[in-house]
């Protein structure tokens, strides 16, 4: 079975066909122990910036796991970026949205202390929160073998997500919207921009906010009749705006 692993200074070491590409420390452990990765079996090792390199694997020890490079691919983001925001909420709700999003080639995700949120992220939360959130996105990329980690942004706070509803294609899942999101105008021109996805926590969006980000320029739309999950409705939105979009033909 194909894997990824993650060395982040690949591009500014030898990593052409031929050349040998290692792996030390946390990669190596995990790969070692975890995925028990063995001598003679395919790996991939990228940068989490588009670049990856292919190959068998030559050596294992305890301290190092080296491939012999026999494929180079540069891969360019794709030019629909999708940005999730998801609002804070209870339990790992968010963080499996965040998981799932990541699989499906996300580009971008950030929290939300949206008003309804039970989760808070206050102080030294805040910080935690988002090493958390880096930690998911690493893993669930290297799981799916997407060459691209994504981005996590800072905390937002509502007016913070209003600001950036006045620059950008906002679309706001929201149960009672009267549009559909498979019908939702994307514009001709949103390979110019990301298309900024939000989605509320399980007691749904606050009027209020919906109205300032309707103000901001933001469009309310819906998935299907039924109510899904804070967890579900982002990562089912972007599986819809993928085949929009043309990212999975």
């Amino acid at each position: 079975m194909s894997s990824l692993f993650i060395r982040e200074d690949l591009a500014s070491i030898p990593h052409e066909v031929r050349d040998v590409v290692s792996l030390h420390g946390e990669e190596q452990k995990h790969a070692v122990t975890v995925n028990r990765i063995r001598v003679g079996e395919a790996t991939s090792i990228g940068d989490g910036r588009g670049l990856v390199v292919s190959g068998p694997v030559i050596a294992v020890s305890s301290s190092v796991l080296s491939i012999a490079v026999t494929e180079v691919e540069v891969v360019s983001p794709t030019p629909h970026r999708i940005h999730l925001v998801q609002a804070l909420a209870k339990g790992d709700r968010d963080e499996l949205a965040v998981q799932a999003a990541t699989e499906l080639g996300v580009a971008v995700v950030s929290p939300w202390a949206a008003e309804r949120s039970v989760s808070r992220w206050v102080g030294p939360k805040i910080a935690k929160g988002l090493d958390r959130w880096r930690a998911i996105v690493r893993e669930a990329t290297k799981q799916s073998i997407q060459a691209w980690v994504p981005e996590v942004g800072d905390l937002l706070s509502t007016k913070e997500l209003a600001s950036l509803a006045s620059g950008s294609r906002m679309l706001v899942l929201d149960p009672t919207a009267e549009l559909s999101l498979t019908a939702a105008d994307l514009g001709d021109d949103v390979g110019g921009s990301d298309i900024v996805l939000v989605v509320g926590p399980e007691g749904g969006i606050a009027p209020g906010e919906l109205d300032a980000l309707e103000a901001a320029g933001a469009v309310r739309v819906k998935l299907g009749t039924g109510i899904l999950r804070t967890s579900t409705a982002g990562p089912v939105a972007i599986a819809v705006l993928n085949v929009r979009l043309g990212t999975w033909s």
